[in-house]
C-alpha cells in the first residue's frame, strides 16, 4: 500500500501482479491509481477511469535478478523482517508525514539491514547510510560524542527530506534511487550518454554498484509485500500501464 490513509473503493478492479517466483496475487487498482497521479501519473480522474484488469509484470531485465536475489538471500531478509517489526512503524509514520511512498523503507533493508551500527568503508553509516557532509546538510548532527546518523527516527527523516528532494529532480523512483545511491552526478551523466530517462535503458551507463542497489531495492519491495508498486516501476511504465484500457 502507498499510504496507510489511502482507502480501498468497493467495487474497484483488481490489477495481477506478476511474482518472481511464479506465483500471483492482486493488487488493487484504484490504489494504484492513486500512487501513479500523486507521483508523476495522471490526475485522478484519468487514473480510475484507466483501472482495468490490467497485468503489471516485474520488469523481465529484472526478472533473473530478483528470483536469484530472494533466493540466495532467503535467511538473511528472514532475519531482516524481524528486526523490521521494531522499525517499520516508525518509518512508515514518517513516510507518511512527508507523503512519500511508505515502501520507501526497504531502502534502508538494502542500504544497512536495518542495522543503527552498520558502517561502510567510505564513511557512510546508520540505518540510512548517510556521508558526513550529506548528513549535516539535512540536518543531521555529527560531533564527537553523538552522531544522529544512528538514530532511527531522525535519520528517517533526514532520509524523507533527501528522497522527496532527488524525486522534485528526478520524477521516477527508479531514477531516486540510482541517485541515493551514486549521488544525481553520475545519473545525469548515464542520462546524457544513454538518451534516456529510463532506467532500464540507461542502467548500464551508471556505475555497477548503483544499478545493482536498485535491481536489489525491487527484489527486496517483492520479497516483503509480495508485488511490485510505485517505487518498482518507471515514470514511463507507469503511463505505458495507465494507457491501456
Amino acid at each position: 500500500m502507498l499510504n496507510s490513509t489511502l482507502k480501498i473503493i468497493a467495487g474497484t478492479v483488481l490489477l495481477l501482479i506478476s511474482m518472481p517466483a511464479g506465483s500471483h496475487q492482486f493488487y488493487n487498482a484504484s490504489d494504484l491509481s492513486k500512487q501513479i497521479a500523486a507521483f508523476g501519473g495522471e490526475d485522478n480522474t484519468a487514473a480510475k477511469a484507466s483501472a482495468t484488469a490490467t497485468a503489471v509484470h516485474l520488469n523481465r531485465q529484472a526478472t533473473h535478478f530478483v528470483k536469484d536475489y530472494i533466493r540466495r538471500n532467503d535467511e538473511l531478509l528472514s532475519k531482516v523482517k524481524e528486526r523490521s517489526e521494531k522499525h517499520f512503524p516508525m518509518m512508515d509514520s514518517v513516510f507518511n508525514r512527508y507523503d512519500l511512498p511508505v515502501e520507501l523503507k526497504y531502502l534502508a533493508v538494502v542500504e544497512s539491514e536495518l542495522k543503527q551500527s552498520a558502517t561502510s568503508n567510505v564513511g557512510a553509516k546508520g540505518p540510512w547510510q548517510f556521508m558526513p557532509e550529506t548528513a549535516k546538510e539535512l540536518g543531521l548532527k555529527i560531533t564527537t560524542r553523538y552522531d544522529e546518523r544512528v538514530n532511527y527516527r531522525k535519520s528517517t527523516r533526514a532520509a524523507a527530506i533527501y528522497l522527496k528532494d532527488l524525486h522534485r529532480e528526478f520524477g521516477d523512483w527508479l531514477l531516486v534511487l540510482a541517485a541515493y545511491n551514486s549521488g544525481p552526478g553520475p545519473v545525469y551523466a548515464a542520462i546524457k550518454k544513454s538518451g534516456s530517462r529510463n532506467f532500464w535503458k540507461l542502467q548500464n551507463y551508471l556505475p555497477a554498484e548503483s544499478r545493482g542497489h536498485v535491481k536489489k531495492f525491487i527484489a527486496t519491495h517483492y520479497y516483503f509485500e509480495g508485488q511490485g508498486g510505485v517505487t518498482t516501476l518507471t515514470k514511463a511504465e507507469m503511463q505505458q500501464l495507465m494507457a491501456m484500457r
